[in-house]
């Protein structure tokens, strides 16, 4: 569950070979589209049972299971090099261990369709995010337009004009942060891993390895074992690392490579109607009518950020 973006390593991974036959790619967005948006259901009903760490481990194991497996078949090798893993350990945080883990705490006082559109915020994050550091994205007014757009939408979900009645604000908040560290992550990860010439798969293996081992270390501090196995719950935790975070990320990547980040990237203004969608039909939570127009409010600001200025042409005598 994350909001598309070209991964590590994902610059230097040549495409698929046209020879190879494929699922059509319009199935496997739909695929991660609905594995993502359920994503968030998965987490409320794993922390139902399970301390929040332990959600966001089990999930990190259950992803890297799956990754490795996709290594072995492909004999992929993890990347080499002190400098590459002490990046991805920093990306492994910010992209993985902080995020899943401020989500599923977050999920213990919000519902699962609040964490869904909150994760929708990640590019307004981005954009106010190149707006201060001055990043190679150039601000246009669109953009900026975007921005305040899509922020309103936010105000809008939360209903401000309530005085954010009813609402957890700390758990609204741990969302949003959430959904802020992933544009942190990206920016990071571009400015020190691109090029390393490693693999996309093999960077995104070790990334998540490296999460998965920060968990291991953090888990054990904060919680202790169930004292019982809720197998509904646990089960949830191994579909959301499995599809949620291994299939995901494969579905992810293929999609990049076959029709071009832009395209691979509208999976995300779908996640949220889904989560929204699942939430209230099988957990049963309520929905008012600000939920899904500030949604929809979020959703068009978060597509104005995300249009480029189109490159001016040099005439040519």
């Amino acid at each position: 569950m994350s909001t598309v973006t070209t991964p590590p390593g994902l610059v230097a991974a040549a495409p698929s070979a046209p020879a190879r036959r494929r699922l059509d790619w319009r199935l496997r967005f739909a695929a991660l589209s609905l594995i993502w948006g359920f994503s968030f259901l998965l987490i409320k009903v794993g922390t139902g049972a399970y301390a929040p760490f332990q959600v966001t481990l089990g999930r990190l194991l259950f992803g890297t299971a799956v990754l490795a497996a996709a290594m072995a078949v492909r004999r992929e090798r993890l990347p080499r090099g002190v400098r590459v893993w002490g990046h991805l350990t920093v990306a492994a945080f910010l992209l993985n261990a902080l995020p899943f883990s401020l989500f599923a705490y977050a999920e213990l006082t919000i519902p699962s369709t609040l964490a869904g559109i909150c994760n929708a915020t990640s590019p307004l994050w981005g954009m106010a995010l190149s707006l201060i550091a001055l990043s190679e994205d150039r601000p246009t007014r669109v953009r900026v337009a975007g921005l305040g757009l899509g922020f309103l939408g936010v105000l809008t979900v939360l209903g401000a004009w309530q005085g954010f009645h009813g609402l957890d604000a700390t758990g609204t908040a741990l969302a949003l942060l959430g959904s802020l560290s992933y544009p942190i992550g990206w920016i990071y990860v571009r400015r020190t891993l691109a090029g390393t010439g490693d693999s996309h798969l093999s960077m995104t293996g070790a990334q998540l390895l490296l999460a998965t081992v920060q968990l291991a270390v953090v888990t054990p501090l904060f919680t202790t074992l169930p004292t019982r196995m809720s197998v509904g719950p646990l089960l949830a935790i191994a579909a959301l690392g499995a599809l949620g975070t291994g299939l995901a990320v494969l579905l992810q990547y293929g999609l990049v490579a076959e029709v071009g980040p832009t395209t691979a990237q509208m999976v995300t203004y779908f996640i949220p109607v889904i989560a929204t969608a699942a939430g209230v039909a099988l957990l049963g939570e309520a929905l008012t009518w600000s939920t899904p127009v500030g949604a929809l409010i979020v959703l068009t600001g978060a597509a104005l950020t995300q249009i480029r200025p189109k490159p001016r042409r040099t005439f040519q005598p």
